[in-house]
C-alpha cells in the first residue's frame, strides 16, 4: 500500500515537473519574441528618425514641416502598446512624402491610402473611445482611379484641422472622414465638433486651407469644388475634384 502511494507521489511529482518545465519553456519562448519585436521597432524607429532629417534636407513643394513628424514619432515612442503598428503607418507616410508627392500627379488610390495611414497616426493622440468614423465609397473598377491625376498631399490640410481643433473632451465629440470616388469624381468630407478650447500652439504642417485652394486653382482651374462651414459647434470641410473633366483639359491642351 505504501508503495502504491510512493509510486502515486513520484507521478506526480513527474507530471507537475514537466508542466513547470513547459511553462518555462513558453514564457522563455514569449520573452525571446518580446525581445526581437523591441529590436524590430527600435531598428524601424532609427530608420525613420534618418528618413525625418532627409525630410528636413528637403524642400518639399507643400512646405511641410517636419517638426510636426518629428512630434509623431514621439508619441509613437510614447505609447509602447501601439508602436509597432504606429512605425508602420509612419513609414509608409514619410515614404508617400519623401517619394511620391516629388510627382506632378499621383493616383487617387495612393492619395486615398496616404489619407487613411495619416488618420491612424492620428488615432494615437485621441482616446480608442472617441468616436472617429471614416468611411469609403469607393469603386475600385473605375477607370481613373489608378491614372495619374491627383495633385499629392492635397488630404493632408483638412485632415490635419479636423483633429487639430475638434473637441476631444466631450462625451458627442467626433470626427467623420467620408473618402468617395464614384463617377471619376474624387470627394473627401471631413466633419468634427469643435472645440472651444483655441489650440496651445500653432503647428505650420501643411499647406493651410487658403494655400491649398489656391493650389488647386492652379491646377484644377473649375474642376474642383472646396467648400468650408460651421453649423452651430459642428464644423464641415468638402473637397470634390472632377477628374474626367480635368483629363479632358489636359488632354486638349497638348
Amino acid at each position: 500500500m505504501i508503495s502504491k502511494i510512493e509510486n502515486s507521489i513520484v507521478i506526480i511529482s513527474l507530471i507537475v515537473g514537466v508542466f513547470l518545465l513547459m511553462i518555462i519553456f513558453y514564457l522563455i519562448y514569449k520573452l525571446r519574441q518580446s525581445q526581437r519585436k523591441r529590436k524590430e521597432s527600435e531598428n524601424k524607429f532609427h530608420q525613420l528618425e534618418g528618413k525625418i532629417n532627409k525630410l528636413e534636407l528637403q524642400s518639399l513643394e507643400s512646405k511641410l514641416n517636419p517638426h510636426l513628424f518629428k512630434n509623431i514619432l514621439n508619441s509613437i515612442q510614447s505609447h509602447a502598446y501601439q508602436t509597432y503598428f504606429a512605425l508602420d503607418k509612419l513609414a509608409n507616410v514619410l515614404d508617400y512624402i519623401l517619394y511620391e508627392s516629388r510627382k506632378k500627379f499621383v493616383t487617387p488610390k495612393e492619395e486615398v491610402e496616404f489619407a487613411q495611414n495619416l488618420i491612424e497616426i492620428n488615432k494615437i493622440k485621441i482616446s480608442p473611445l472617441f468616436n472617429l468614423k471614416v468611411k469609403t465609397k469607393i469603386n475600385p473598377n473605375e477607370p481613373l482611379f489608378e491614372q495619374r491625376l491627383m495633385a499629392p498631399l492635397i488630404s493632408i490640410d483638412l485632415l490635419e484641422n479636423a483633429f487639430k481643433h475638434a473637441d476631444l473632451q466631450s462625451s458627442d465629440s467626433f470626427i467623420s472622414v467620408i473618402f468617395e470616388f464614384i463617377d471619376s469624381q474624387f470627394s473627401l468630407t471631413v466633419s468634427n465638433k469643435i472645440s472651444r478650447t483655441p489650440p496651445l500652439k500653432k503647428e505650420k504642417s501643411g499647406l493651410g486651407i487658403e494655400t491649398l485652394e489656391h493650389r488647386l486653382s492652379i491646377i484644377y482651374g473649375k474642376n474642383f469644388k472646396l467648400q468650408r462651414f460651421s453649423e452651430g459647434d459642428i464644423y464641415f470641410a468638402q473637397l470634390k475634384i472632377n477628374l474626367i473633366g480635368h483629363k479632358a483639359e489636359m488632354l486638349a491642351s497638348r
